[in-house]
């Protein structure tokens, strides 16, 4: 009974940051993309305990958009990286920049982990739609609709590639700057 109310209680968390992204006013600002990246691999890197990660991280250019909610796409983004690696030896993950042009950035984030059918690519997205069970592996089904929300909110877009038992790459296309209002 009590797994299930902290089970419970984080959804009920996760939920609320989902609603909390759809009215939450941006501020937009520059952001500077390497190092927020940089931040963010550092505190996943220290919740990994001590697991054998090959990280490989480009550069990045400085984006327009809200540091605090780029921030929780990454966290999202890196620590599924990270959990999804959990059986591999070494575990490897690679943030890059694979596209910039005058007015959009395209980068992702690859790991080599468990990946997934990608017929089920759609359900990734969606509120509580998990392709692994909880046994295997922690989480709510709420951060990658919360990820997707929030590069919508940018103006930007998110698509993924995966080959089960080869890892998946998520990628993510983000304006330099954006239009006032969003």
């Amino acid at each position: 009974i009590a797994d299930s109310a902290k089970r419970m209680g984080v959804q009920i968390d996760d939920l609320l940051t989902f609603l909390w992204t759809g009215r939450k006013q941006m501020q937009q600002t520059r952001v500077a993309l390497g190092q927020l990246i940089q931040d963010v691999t550092q505190e996943c890197a220290r919740n990994a305990h001590g697991r054998d990660i090959i990280w490989d991280i480009g550069s990045f250019p400085e984006i327009q958009g809200d540091p605090a909610m780029l921030r929780v796409v990454l966290t999202h983004l890196i620590d599924n990286a990270v959990k999804y690696t959990r059986s591999r030896t070494p575990a490897q993950i690679t943030i890059g920049c694979s596209a910039l042009t005058g007015h959009e950035v395209a980068w992702f984030v690859r790991d080599n982990g468990i990946g997934f059918d990608m017929q089920y690519a759609h359900k990734l997205f969606g509120v509580f739609h998990r392709l692994h069970h909880t046994e295997e592996f922690e989480g709510t089904g709420i951060g990658l609709a919360l990820v997707h929300r929030i590069i919508q909110r940018h103006g930007g877009r998110i698509w993924v590639e995966s080959t089960v038992n080869h890892g998946a790459t998520f990628h993510i296309a983000l304006p330099l700057s954006t239009k006032k209002g969003n």
